[in-house]
């Protein structure tokens, strides 16, 4: 599932949710950091060792319904980005070619008592994603407590959450004109390493009601994310005990997330809001 000394400070006590060291449940903390300094650059022309993404897969939603083979709607769960998952039809909608997860206020109180739900899609259990190179393309619209969200987590855990790994492609709350992208480990989120080096961007988007393309790329010396195909984060792997364990088998999170105590409160009057997602692309080198 991220200024001055004083942003920092409070960011560091901002406590987003717990995430996911599984699929049934997660118990772990997201957190917001600060923004990376590097400049943009495109990200493949950057690739030292000169080798090439190949495309092997790809998901762009021109079926009938979602590929079930590949992906299973997330159920509910007890962190907040997991409140309100539902499986309820009224969440997913195939649009031409392209899948769009919503969030809704729930008018049928006597199937389910939640207030809001909210659709979201996950490869848990069924398709791996190995070291290579992950994209997205999507468009949202904004409401204030939406916390829309694509992200990946390990397809077995081992040490469980943060140990194991999360890798957060894209996170928008809100009304904001940036998204975030984050990294996720022990030597980050427990031996107090959030700085060094950055861990998370805040890359500004001019309008998320309009297609980007968010990616990360895997190698085992580097993660790299970007946004339209620029680099936003570089982060080295420094050959440390436990700061870099994402060189493994990821699956992939795509979802409409509502409120948690870092997006805030939803407000009723501002939904449904919905994340479109065109399509998803796998690179190996």
């Amino acid at each position: 599932m991220r200024k001055v000394k004083s942003i920092v400070t409070l960011f560091a006590m901002f406590c987003v949710s717990v995430v996911m060291t599984g699929c049934p449940s997660d118990d772990a903390p997201k957190q917001p950091a600060p923004p990376a300094e590097k400049p943009s650059e495109p990200s493949e022309p950057g690739d030292p060792s000169g080798s090439k993404w190949k495309l092997v897969w790809v998901d762009d939603f021109d079926g009938e319904d979602i590929d079930y083979s590949v992906w299973s709607r997330i159920p509910e769960g007890t962190p907040d980005w997991a409140r309100y998952q539902s499986l309820d039809d009224r969440c997913y909608e195939k649009r031409s070619s392209s899948l769009v997860l919503r969030g809704i206020v729930n008018d049928d109180n006597q199937k389910d008592k939640r207030p809001y739900l909210c659709g979201g899609i996950w490869t848990c259990e069924k398709k791996a994603f190995a070291p290579g190179k992950i994209e997205v393309r999507a468009r949202m619209t904004q409401a204030q407590g939406a916390w829309p969200a694509i992200w990946m987590m390990p397809f077995t855990s081992v040490k469980g959450w943060p140990y194991d790994g999360e890798i957060d492609i894209m996170e928008h709350l809100n009304f904001d004109r940036t998204v975030y992208q984050t990294l996720h480990s022990g030597y980050i989120d427990v031996e107090g390493n959030r700085y060094n080096p950055n861990y998370s961007s805040q890359g500004y988007i001019g309008d998320v009601s309009e297609y980007h393309v968010y990616g990360a790329e895997i190698y085992p010396d580097k993660i790299i994310l970007t946004i339209d195909g620029y680099e936003k984060l570089y982060y080295p792997n420094m050959n440390i005990a436990g700061q870099f364990p994402y060189y493994t088998d990821w699956d992939l999170r795509i979802d409409m997330q509502l409120g948690g105590s870092w997006v805030g409160n939803i407000i009723a009057s501002q939904l449904p809001v919905e994340l479109e997602v065109d399509w998803v692309k796998y690179y190996e080198r």
